[in-house]
């Protein structure tokens, strides 16, 4: 029989027995168990979808089936408006327990289900879309076979193979997914702490017991539509049997994140919340234990984590790039032998990790770890994501299904632009070759712009009339702040680039072009910050907007320090002032904004109080000189491009011909914000001079 751990103590409950009774009508289209606590005139599954308890209908006939089989069809595509499998239990006669009143849950110990465990979802009675998986065995763990492991590509094209495509290699199986891609699948018994797992799943539901059903439902409601790293039917068809059929990192990480929209439920909004530093310990030292048998879940549960307020790591999200190979997410699986679900997930999954890893690499300055040659992984297609329109909540404050895929797919592109700058100024390579080519100023760090910036402008262009900023509908959340905030932070890091290239560039003109340009896209940058309503700011944001926040002041202060007048200075302070204002401001409609301001007041503060005095427009008139690079710095640099040309000119030929005096087409390097019309003004040494009114003209920089 099933039993139910008490949170709070070690007994044992009973479950009430089921009252037979007629099944309400929606529940009956469902074709879901009516379930029906004692005392309450609503049902289970009813008071989950917030709709009407009725008996109108007239009942109709049903087949006798054998009990312990789940009643929902395996084609995913009839599993729409199926949120009742989270709160369903399949395989037991037992009912959950009743929900006690806000006043009974104060005293009394809550329960949680302490089912049996299903070994082999192959073996499962009645449909499920676990049962062919390759990613999310329970009991086995994956690994690819790769080129160079000592399982030989020729020996794994002999016919060795039993009709599942698979054979024996120890206590391993070796299972064939398509011609070319082989998988090793390893038992997790053995693996560091698996004993534990049970214990710590129990740990995971006590804590947010009787709550896990309500957070489940917060989770797919907000954060899932705008980040739809799990497969939510999958989800909640294991929550329905059991808590306990999940990876503990990936039932917390769900639990914390739901965590942050508490009060956007009414069932929970006056209660107290869970533990979440206690949560948050158990996830993180779950996490330490699964990575040693990697499976989808592991990858699912780090991006998860990492997506906290105070949860982003380098070191995990290098971590999950290995795993992520291990599991094959690197690999184009179009042509796996794998239900198609789990194709779509692994896109998902894998250009989720690659997000991660660019936009972690940007965060923290370090090298990126996914690279072109070892990528092959195909573009998510809108067959890529099961949920549609239809299966979209209703609830007020809840998140669009169709606008979070389109912008799932948008950022994909947009880091896939943002690779490009990482690459072309920010590797070691990269820095050494701006370096050597210092002395000609601005104009070779220009012409390996021109072709990124064109890019981002052709991107913003074609985004969506959906993915627009206004474009917000009544009583739903939108996540599309993070979006438009990555388009300005990937702007800035190129314009940060230009910017430090002037420190040698000689040309008055083309200083004011450059300096103008980056003014015009900070300002906006800060009106958009300025622009987020409320519908914005408490929605989900992906894991980089605090450095993506912070770096818009990061900008600021680095045109300070390089303004070659007091006037541009003095602007430019008052600038961080304005922008520190209005994140305090903001911050009171989003917690995780005091983190972006705690990042930018640690990476400013102290240095801009050594920016020295800048000349006056007056003192430039009369020969006074701003501060510049000293006469022997100039000199090594001068030796280092003279040293780099004799490595890479055959014949000795010392000639640059970017040394020419002669100013390329900066038509591409125009100056107009992408939400409407800006006043450009060359800001060079020799002072303002009007360059010109450029319209609006959307995505153009």
């Amino acid at each position: 029989m099933d039993r139910l751990v008490q949170a709070g103590s070690g007994n044992e409950g009973i479950p009430p027995t089921n009252r037979p009774r007629r099944p309400c009508d929606a529940c009956r289209k469902r074709k879901s168990r009516c379930e029906l606590n004692d005392g309450d005139s609503t049902c289970v599954l009813c008071r989950f979808h917030r709709q009407a308890c009725t008996f109108n209908e007239n009942p109709l006939p049903r087949k006798r089936r054998k009990a312990g089989t789940p009643e929902e069809p395996e084609d995913s595509s009839l599993w729409q408006h199926r949120d009742s499998e989270s709160s369903q239990y399949s395989g037991s006669k037992a009912r959950p327990p009743s929900r006690p009143s806000q006043g009974e849950r104060k005293s009394s110990h809550a329960s949680i289900r302490q089912h049996a465990v299903i070994e082999d979802y192959a073996k499962l009675k009645g449909p499920s879309l676990l049962k062919k998986t390759l990613g999310l065995q329970n009991h086995r763990h994956s690994r690819y076979v790769g080129q160079s492991s000592l399982f030989d590509h020729q020996f794994l094209r002999l016919d060795a193979f039993d009709d599942k495509n698979e054979a024996a290699a120890g206590p391993a199986t070796i299972r064939k997914i398509s011609d070319d891609d082989t998988f090793l699948l390893i038992p997790d018994e053995g693996t560091q702490n698996h004993e534990d797992e049970i214990k710590d799943l129990d740990a995971i539901e006590l804590l947010v017991a009787p709550h896990g059903q309500a957070l489940i439902h917060l989770y797919f409601r907000i954060v899932h539509p705008s980040y739809p790293v799990l497969h939510k039917h999958v989800y909640l068809e294991k929550y329905r049997r059991t808590h306990r059929e999940f990876s503990p990192p990936l039932l917390a990480a769900v639990y914390i994140l739901a965590l942050n929209w508490w009060e956007y439920s009414s069932e929970l909004a006056l209660l107290a919340k869970p533990d979440l530093p206690r949560l948050e310990k158990l996830a993180l030292k779950s996490m330490s234990d699964v990575i040693h048998r990697p499976k989808l879940s592991t990858i699912q549960a780090g991006l998860l984590l990492l997506q906290r307020p105070e949860g982003d790591s380098w070191a995990l999200t290098t971590q999950l790039v290995g795993l992520g190979q291990d599991l094959g997410l690197h690999l184009d699986c179009s042509r796996w032998r794998i239900p198609s679900w789990e194709k779509g997930l692994r896109k998902r999954l894998a250009w989720a990790l690659f997000m991660q890893d660019k936009w972690g690499s940007l965060v923290h300055g370090r090298p990126s770890h996914i690279f072109p040659v070892e990528w092959k992984v195909k573009e998510v297609t809108e067959n890529d994501f099961p949920e549609k329109a239809a299966d979209e909540d209703d609830e007020e404050g809840s998140t669009e299904v169709e606008n979070g895929r389109v912008l799932f797919c948008e950022m994909i592109a947009l880091s896939q632009i943002l690779t490009l700058i990482l690459s072309e100024f920010h590797t070691l390579q990269a820095a050494e070759e701006v370096r050597i080519h210092s002395k000609e100023g601005a104009r070779w760090v220009l012409d390996k712009a021109k072709p990124i910036q064109l890019r981002l402008k052709e991107w913003f262009a074609r985004l969506p009339e959906s993915l627009k900023m206004e474009n917000v509908k009544m009583m739903k959340l939108s996540s599309t702040g993070y979006l438009h905030l990555a388009y300005y932070a990937t702007e800035i890091t190129l314009h940060r680039s230009i910017v430090r290239s002037l420190l040698y560039e000689q040309n008055s003109s083309l200083i004011g072009i450059c300096r103008s340009a980056a003014h015009a896209r900070l300002t906006s940058a800060m009106d958009f910050v300025k622009s987020l309503r409320p519908e914005h700011l408490q929605s989900f944001w992906y894991s980089a907007s605090k450095y993506n926040f912070a770096l818009i002041g990061t900008f600021v202060s680095l045109l300070w320090a390089t303004a070659p007048t007091k006037e541009e200075a003095d602007i430019c302070r008052k600038k961080l002032d304005e922008y520190r204002w209005t994140l305090r401001l903001s911050s009171k409609s989003a917690d995780f904004l005091d983190r972006a301001i705690a990042m930018l007041t640690a990476s400013t503060l102290q240095f801009v109080k050594a920016i020295p005095e800048k000349p006056t427009q007056e003192d430039l008139a009369q020969g006074v000189l701003p501060q510049t690079i000293g006469e022997t710095e100039m000199a090594s640099l001068a030796d280092d491009e003279e040293s780099y040309l004799e490595e890479q000119t055959p014949g000795g030929d010392l000639a640059s011909p970017l040394q020419e005096e002669i100013m390329p087409d900066y038509e591409w390097f125009d100056f107009a914000s992408p939400e409407g019309g800006f006043q450009i003004e060359a800001m060079g040494t020799e002072g303002f001079a009007s360059i010109g009114q450029f319209e609006g003209m959307e995505g153009e920089l």
